[in-house]
Order: C-alpha cells, then structure tokens, then sequence
C-alpha cells in the first residue's frame, strides 16, 4: 500500500465513519422504541428514501471530492492531526469554505430521510453545531496563521456554509 494513503485512510476511519456509520448505528439500535420510523403502506416514505439516496449519493461525491483536492493540492488530509500544507481554494471551496462539512451532512440528511429517523436528523443538528464551533474557535484562526493573507482574502469573498452562487475568481483552476 502507498504509504501516502494510509494517513488518509485513518482519518477517514476515524472521522467521517464515526459520524455517519457508528454514531446513527448506535442511535437505531439503542433508541429503536423511542425512534420515529417511516410508516409502510404509503407511497410518501419511498419518494423520501429515494430523495434520501439522492441527497446521500450527491453528499458523498463532494465528500470524495474534497478527500482528493486535500492529498493532491493540499498535501494533508481531513484529520485536524494531519492538516493540509497548501490552502485549498479550488473546485467546490470556490463556492464555499466548508463543503467536506457540507457533503457529511447532506450524507447525514439522507441518511435521516432514509430510515425516518427523527434522532438521526437531531444528530445531523448536534454534528453541524459542534462544527460551526469548531471552526470559529479552532479551524478558522488555525488556518489565517498558517496561510495569512490568502486565507483572508478567501474567508472575506466565500462563505462558510452557504454557498455562493458563482465561483470565487480568486481560486486557480481545477
């Protein structure tokens, strides 16, 4: 294996699997009595489950986006532990600053439609708020020190989670 993906590999394992196959596996299994479920007998819950796998498959695609522009441009990976060595300012982080965050919760939301699950839309709540601390309080500061101007000058025209309609001119080609 090249020893270059196993840093990648871990962090994924540790990160992203926590958040959307341990952390909602808990939450089916240890809340099932208590949890809301989709009722059969309806055609409304299958148009759910199908926009479910949609919003997923779609969130899942920028999550493996983002994996690949943080080896390839920024020399790092997802893990705070192992950051990137280049700021990242192509693709989809020309619309916003966080879409990795944006991808896991998309993937989180259709998880939610899914299985109905009240507890796991709670969960994508709880993850997105724990982020946006995170960002402010660590994340954010971490990266003007590391990357100065550029940082600020991207963190001035994109924003954080809502993306903007028309990429940043700022960021080089994909």
């Amino acid at each position: 294996m090249n020893p270059h993906v196993l840093p990648h590999i871990l962090a994924i394992l540790i990160l992203p699997v926590t958040v959307l196959v341990v952390v909602p596996g808990w939450i089916l299994v240890t809340f099932a009595a208590r949890d809301s479920r989709w009722m059969p007998g309806s055609a409304l819950p299958s148009l759910f489950q199908g926009f479910g796998v949609l919003i997923f498959v779609a969130g899942f695609m920028i999550f493996a986006w983002c994996i690949v522009l943080f080896a390839r441009i920024g020399r790092g990976t997802l893990a705070p532990w192992d950051p990137t060595r280049r700021l990242v300012v192509v693709g989809p982080y020309r619309h916003v600053r966080n879409p990795m965050i944006s991808g896991v919760v998309a993937m989180l939301g259709g998880e939610a439609l899914l299985s109905g699950s009240l507890l796991i839309a709670g969960w994508l709540a709880l993850f997105l708020l724990i982020n946006h601390v995170y960002f402010l309080i660590s994340e954010e500061p971490g990266l003007a020190r590391r990357f100065g101007e550029s940082y600020d000058e991207y963190r001035a025209a994109v924003p954080r989670w809502i993306p903007r309609l028309r990429p940043w001119p700022g960021g080089s080609g994909d």
